[in-house]
C-alpha cells in the first residue's frame, strides 16, 4: 500500500501537521488492533525500529486494509479537519477489525503477535555498566 496516497487525501482534507498524521494513524491502529502505534511497538518489544517491518504478513495486511478503507472513506465523505478525519480513520480501522475478528474466529486464535522480525532484545545500560565493572 502506498501510504502517500492516504496522506495526500488527508492533506486535501485539511491535515497538515505531523502530529495530526500521527493521531489519525493511531486511530486506525487502535480501531483494528486495540493499540496505538507506540503501544504496539512496546508489545512487540521494539523501540525505534519500524513497526510495519516487524509485523507478520497478516498484521501488515490488516494495517493496509485499515489505511485503504480510511483513504476510500475520506475520498467519499471529504471530512475536514482533525476531528472529522479522526471519525473516518476510526471507521477505516473498524473495517480491518471486522476482518481480523472473522479470521481469528476461523483460526481459533489471535493474529496479533509479540514476535518481531529481527527478534530484538535490548540490553539496558545498567546491565552493560555492571558487565564492564566485572571485567575491569
Amino acid at each position: 500500500m502506498d501510504r502517500n496516497k492516504l496522506t495526500d487525501v488527508w492533506k486535501e482534507n485539511g491535515i497538515k501537521d505531523n502530529y495530526e498524521f500521527a493521531v489519525l494513524t493511531n486511530e486506525i491502529y487502535k480501531a483494528w488492533s486495540g493499540m496505538k502505534a507506540s503501544e504496539y511497538k512496546k508489545y512487540k518489544g521494539i523501540r525505534k525500529e519500524s513497526l510495519r517491518d516487524n509485523m507478520s504478513d497478516v498484521e501488515v495486511a490488516l494495517t493496509d486494509l485499515g489505511e485503504i478503507a480510511t483513504r476510500e472513506l475520506a475520498k467519499e465523505h471529504r471530512p475536514l479537519g482533525l476531528k472529522e478525519n479522526k471519525k473516518v480513520a476510526k471507521a477505516g480501522g473498524e473495517v480491518a477489525k471486522t476482518a481480523r475478528d472473522d479470521l481469528e474466529k476461523k483460526l481459533g486464535k489471535t493474529i496479533i503477535s509479540k514476535n518481531n522480525s529481527m527478534n530484538y532484545t535490548y540490553i539496558e545500560q545498567e546491565v552493560l555498566e555492571e558487565k564492564n565493572k566485572k571485567m575491569n
